[in-house]
This record gives C-alpha cells, sequence and structure tokens, in this order.
C-alpha cells in the first residue's frame, strides 16, 4: 500500500461525556464536526469545542486528522499504519471511523510531532 492522503481539521475538538439516558444535546448539533456513541454505560459526544457549554464533563484540545476517502470495508491494516507509529512514540489517540472513512484525534500539543511521523512514514498531509 502506498503512503495516505491525510487532512487536518482546522478547529479543535472536544470529546465530551454525558449520562447513558441523556437526549442528544443541541448544542451538539450546532457542531459542522458530530460523532456520538450512546452505550449502556454513557453519551459520548464529539464535537468542535466551541459549542461546548460550561459545566459539559470533556477532554478538550484534540486535532483531527482525517483518512481521504472513501475507504472500503474490505481493506484492513488503514489504522494500524497510522498507530503503530504514534504508539511508538507514545502519542495518545481518540479514533472515529464513518461510513467512508477515520479520524484520528490527537491533543494539539502532539499534532506537528504526529505530523512528521506520518510524514516520515510516507503518508501525505494536504489542506483540508
Amino acid at each position: 500500500m502506498t503512503g495516505l492522503i491525510l487532512s487536518v481539521l482546522k478547529e479543535q475538538l472536544a470529546v465530551s461525556q454525558l449520562t447513558p439516558e441523556k437526549e442528544i444535546p443541541d448544542w451538539a448539533l450546532e457542531s459542522p464536526f458530530l460523532s456520538i456513541v450512546r452505550t449502556t454505560d454513557e453519551l459520548s459526544v464529539v464535537t468542535i469545542t466551541r459549542v461546548v457549554p460550561a459545566g459539559i464533563v470533556s477532554e478538550k484540545g484534540w486535532r483531527c486528522i482525517k483518512i481521504k476517502g472513501p475507504l472500503s470495508f474490505s481493506e484492513t491494516g488503514i489504522l494500524s499504519l497510522l498507530l503503530y507509529p504514534l504508539a511508538g512514540k507514545k502519542i495518545p489517540v481518540f479514533v472515529i471511523s464513518s461510513f467512508e472513512t477515520d479520524y484520528i484525534l490527537v491533543k494539539d500539543e502532539n499534532l506537528s510531532a504526529t505530523l512528521c511521523i506520518f510524514s516520515e512514514e510516507g503518508h501525505i498531509v494536504e489542506p483540508d
């Protein structure tokens, strides 16, 4: 497989946690980037940081790297190409997958190092 094409979303993201019985909050629907996961334990909502109201339990300061898709469900090893080098440098990640592609979130302070690692691995980062 040749290098992947990646782009960095412009705005910082926040990963917010709500209790599982909560409705999907209206503020989340204002975000141009939105990922929602509900389990029996929690409701996790990923949005751009600026829409998260005060008082919401959130981990802020994430930057989002998008893998250019669409990726086929039959493709294997895509995430491992990106995540193993980051793990080797002890860079924590939060991963989101959609129907067409995957998104890797890293903390803002790790973005430059992450992009350098990806470049060294032969991947291309394009403007979003």
